[in-house]
């Protein structure tokens, strides 16, 4: 199954400049995987290492993508209407910065599912080589 950005806003709470997902290309209840567009119009690239250094996108907006695309993932083995919310991010690595014009692939796995508590093995790969990885924990408010 797909996801367009309608979609993605439909279960991501989260608006400009915060929603750091563009599109699902697939997902699962076990897996998903997910494209951020990282532009030059970012707002986070105004303050961050500013000129005369080369713009580099904040690893915690990398762990925010990441969080975002965990969420959608834990989010189809709730009902819809439970808010998920981040309570863990657990052995974070960076591997290569992301830059303008990158292209981030999220790639995450359910590691763990117990109650409303989810962990997922989560990885940022930009043209082909790995960017960051994390394992992401997400806790939902179930509705009664």
């Amino acid at each position: 199954m797909e996801m367009d950005i309608e979609e993605i806003k439909d279960r991501i709470i989260l608006r400009y400049p915060y929603l750091l997902v563009d599109r699902v290309e697939e997902i699962s209840k076990e897996e998903v995987t997910a494209i951020k567009n990282v532009t030059i119009n970012e707002p986070f690239f105004q303050g961050h290492f500013p000129e005369p250094h080369p713009s580099v996108m904040p690893g915690t907006m990398i762990i925010e993508g990441m969080a975002q695309v965990a969420g959608l993932l834990a989010g189809q083995n709730v009902e819809e209407e439970d808010l998920g919310y981040l309570v863990g991010v657990d052995d974070a690595r960076f591997k290569r910065q992301v830059k303008p014009g990158d292209r981030i692939f999220f790639s995450g796995k359910l590691d763990r599912a117990r109650r409303n508590i989810f962990r997922v093995e989560i990885k940022a790969n930009v043209e082909g080589e790995t960017a960051a990885t994390a394992l992401i924990t997400l806790a939902y408010e179930v509705e009664n």
